[in-house]
């Protein structure tokens, strides 16, 4: 009986977990992505849109930071890439992001731009907060982990009290 009510308690925590992946994924699918979402001054930054529509191939981007850039089709239908550097004398903090595009569609974001890293610096962590994919993957992973370990203890403990 005891394993009963562990079995459900386990499905229904990875129903759960199941039915926020792939919200995880959709919030993160936005019309505006900005790569990296955390330069380094002197970087190159990439900007992609998919909000103008399958049928327009141009755009105009601007930069608080880097400036004027064009966007233009890229081998997908429907998407829009443009590119700008950011200056090597740059300081840290956020920059702004304008895309415009035919017609009348106008999206704005920001991303940050770090320090300079001195030589031989260690990165460490897992990313940036917006990276929820890797976060929903191994927070899916460890709960896994648990209720196997679970489930496995809950086991041996029923057949040794059998004999």
């Amino acid at each position: 009986m005891r394993n009963t009510h562990v079995g459900v308690g386990v499905g229904l925590l990875l129903g759960v977990m199941a039915l926020q992946s792939p919200a995880a994924v959709a919030a993160d699918d936005t019309e505006l992505r900005i790569n990296p979402g955390n330069g380094l001054p002197g970087s190159t930054v990439t900007v992609t849109t998919t909000a103008c529509g399958p049928d327009v191939t141009y755009g105009k981007g601007e930069s608080a930071v880097g400036g004027q850039f064009h966007m233009f089709g890229s081998d997908r239908k429907g998407v829009l890439t443009g590119e700008f550097q950011i200056p090597a004398e740059g300081a840290s903090g956020t920059d702004t992001v304008i895309v415009k595009c035919p017609p009348r569609i106008k999206l704005t974001d920001t991303y940050e731009i770090a320090e300079r890293q001195p030589n031989g610096a260690v990165h460490a962590g897992f990313g940036d907060a917006g990276d929820t994919d890797t976060q929903v993957a191994l927070g899916g992973a460890l709960i896994t982990a648990a209720a196997a370990g679970a489930l496995l203890r809950m086991r041996r403990r029923s057949y040794g009290t059998r004999s």
